[in-house]
């Protein structure tokens, strides 16, 4: 497992920070428009961290610059699979972080929820 994906795993987002550029990007169907910079993106890994249950990798497959981990999890009573799609610079920093969500009614009780937990951070 990558570094990025052992620290997802753990809910260390202190690890998950240190491996992101701070002008990283974050693509989800579940959020509408990317997010820009490491605090935008750690918020939205936090709120789905909180959000999904029963989240594992189950696979994975690098290449130059660029590493796809493929999860699954359960949103509710829906379960869904999908890949984090990380594209890294020259100095092994997370500049993108893609997201895909797969099926559509997951995916929509996934936007739900983190409609819900982007609008009531943990701890407010």
């Amino acid at each position: 497992m990558n570094a990025f994906g052992t620290a997802m795993l753990a809910g260390d987002m202190t690890a998950a920070s240190a491996l992101m550029h701070p002008d990283v990007t974050f693509s989800s169907p579940a959020v509408f428009k990317p997010y820009r910079g490491r605090d935008a993106t750690l918020q939205v890994l936090t709120a789905a961290a909180r959000t999904f249950e029963d989240f594992a990798y189950v696979a994975e497959a690098h290449g130059p610059q660029l590493d796809v981990l493929r999860f699954r999890a359960r949103v509710g009573r829906f379960e869904l699979e999908g890949v984090d799609i990380l594209t890294t610079d020259d100095d092994g920093l997370i500049t993108d972080v893609t997201v895909m969500v797969r099926p559509f009614h997951a995916l929509e009780a996934l936007i739900a929820a983190m409609q819900l937990a982007l609008a009531h951070p943990q701890g407010s």
